[in-house]
C-alpha cells in the first residue's frame, strides 16, 4: 500500500505520525519489524535521508529502537550500546550519567585522512571531546572527529555545534548518515591522551574508528574514540 504524505506538514513528522499510528492501532505489534527501507521509501515516496529523519523521530518518542545490521557493537558497563543517534543518547539510555567538555573546534588540513577516505579536498572541521562521568568527573573517552569542509558546514567553526550536539548539528544541515563502516582495536596512551583522560602513559584503551557515509557514498564523518576499557567492551552478536 503506497501513502501520499500531506504537502502541508514536514515529511518526517508525517512518516512519524503515521507510523506511530501503525503501533498504537495494534497493526505494528511488541516487537513487530517495520517494513525494511526500501518498502518504506516505495510507501511514503520519500528519500532515504527524509525517511531516516521520520524514523529518528519516532525512536526519540520511545516507539521503537534502531540497529544497522548484524556486527559488533560497543557496550558500557555490559549493556549494548546503541550510538547511531548519538554518544550522549546512547549512554542516557543504560544509565551513565556523562557530560562532555569541548577540547576544540577548528579547521585543518589533512591530506593523508584525505588519501585514506579518497577525497580530493583536504580541508576538514576538527572537533575533539572528552566525555567524562558527572559523579566523579572521571574521563571515560576522548572523541576526535573529522568532517569534510563542505558548504553546509562552513559556520560551524564559529557557531559551535546545535545544542551542543554533533548528531544535531549534522542533522540541521540535512547530513543524515546512510552507510558506515567501523573498527576496533587497542591503543596505549601516548603521554597527551594519558593527560587529557587521567591514566598512566602506555595504557591499553579501546579504539573504535567510524567513517559514515550520506545516501550518496560520500564520506560524511570519520572519529576516532579512545575508550576506558573499565567501562567499554567490544560485543559481537551473529
Amino acid at each position: 500500500m503506497k501513502n501520499t504524505l500531506s504537502p502541508g506538514a514536514p515529511k518526517p513528522k508525517q512518516i512519524a505520525n503515521e507510523l506511530e499510528q501503525d503501533i498504537l492501532s495494534g497493526k505494528l505489534g511488541f516487537g513487530d519489524r517495520l517494513q525494511s527501507e526500501s518498502e518504506m521509501v516505495r510507501r511514503f515516496s520519500v528519500s532515504r535521508n527524509t525517511l531516516r529523519k521520520g524514523l529518528e523521530e519516532l525512536n526519540s518518542r520511545g516507539l521503537i529502537t534502531t540497529r544497522v545490521g548484524i556486527g559488533s557493537f560497543v557496550t558500557f558497563n555490559g549493556k549494548t550500546i546503541n550510538d547511531a543517534f548519538g554518544w550522549s543518547k546512547a549512554l542516557a539510555d543504560v544509565g551513565a550519567a556523562t557530560a562532555t567538555r569541548m577540547l576544540r573546534i577548528e579547521v585543518l588540513e589533512d591530506a593523508a585522512l584525505s588519501e585514506m577516505l579518497g577525497l580530493e579536498l583536504n580541508t576538514y572541521i576538527a572537533i575533539d571531546r572528552l566525555r567524562y562521568l558527572v559523579e566523579d568527573d572521571r574521563p571515560i573517552s576522548l572523541e576526535r572527529s573529522r568532517l569534510p569542509l563542505v558548504p553546509e558546514l562552513e559556520m560551524v567553526p564559529l557557531k559551535g555545534l546545535a545544542a551542543g550536539s554533533l548528531r544535531e548539528t549534522l542533522r540541521e544541515a540535512g547530513l543524515v548518515p546512510a552507510s558506515g563502516e567501523e573498527w576496533a582495536d587497542i591503543e596505549m596512551l601516548n603521554a597527551m591522551d594519558a593527560d587529557l583522560l587521567k591514566c598512566p602513559e602506555g595504557s591499553a584503551f579501546l579504539r573504535t574508528r567510524r567513517l559514515s557515509r550520506d545516501e550518496e557514498g560520500r564520506p560524511m564523518e570519520y572519529v576516532v574514540s579512545l575508550l576506558h576499557p573499565t567501562f567499554f567492551a567490544l560485543h559481537l552478536e551473529f
